[in-house]
């Protein structure tokens, strides 16, 4: 029994370790990639817009950037993850807003878990995703306004130059590997393009 205690206690102080360690390398690319997404959306927000619209920065797009450019071996990061579960998130947020214009609450819910289960179902599941949803009927009037140009810009438009700005800078980083597959788009053209 002792010995047991004593490998379980090794094992959680090994873990404990390991998780609080400091790779100044690992977080100097998380900076520099999320800095770079983020701002280069900022930059075009500022050029289109006042300040106050604000159309192209959404929150979800802050939880992407932690993902793509801090878990980058996550497989909810992978590009797929990325462009499938936001685009599909704004067009059920957009659709559930406009069936349901009138009570915030209800459509926030049923946007929200709608978009989780088909995330779930076509395997797109991106946590940020179901903000995006969620943007769509609490936004601002101007966001719920676009209503199915939302799914275009900002949400696609951003999620591809922060997909962009996620591939440019891993490739500096040695010691990351993004996407994970990097042939990831010939194996989702093949798994969902070919036919049987």
């Amino acid at each position: 029994m002792r010995k047991r205690i004593r490998r379980n206690a090794r094992l959680v102080r090994y873990v404990v370790y390991k998780e609080t360690l400091i790779d100044f390398k690992d977080h100097f690319w998380t900076f520099i990639g999320s800095f770079l997404g983020i701002g280069l959306i900022g930059l075009l927000n500022e050029r289109q817009f006042t300040d106050s619209d604000s159309l192209f920065l959404i929150g979800s797009f802050g939880a992407s950037s932690v993902l793509i450019y801090g878990i980058v071996n996550s497989p909810l990061a992978q590009p797929r993850n990325l462009i499938g579960g936001h685009v599909l998130c704004a067009l059920v947020g957009v659709t559930v807003h406009k069936i349901i214009p009138d009570q915030i609450w209800v459509a926030s819910a049923f946007a929200v878990s709608i978009s989780i289960v088909l995330m779930q179902v076509t395997k797109t599941l991106h946590p940020p995703g179901g903000a995006t949803a969620l943007i769509a009927n609490i936004g601002s009037e101007k966001i719920k306004a676009l209503g199915y140009m939302y799914v275009l810009s900002p949400v696609l438009s951003g999620v591809l130059i922060l997909l962009f700005v996620a591939v440019a800078v891993n490739r500096f980083a040695a010691h990351r590997k993004y996407p994970a597959n990097k042939n990831w788009y010939k194996v989702w053209e093949r798994k969902y393009f070919t036919r049987v």
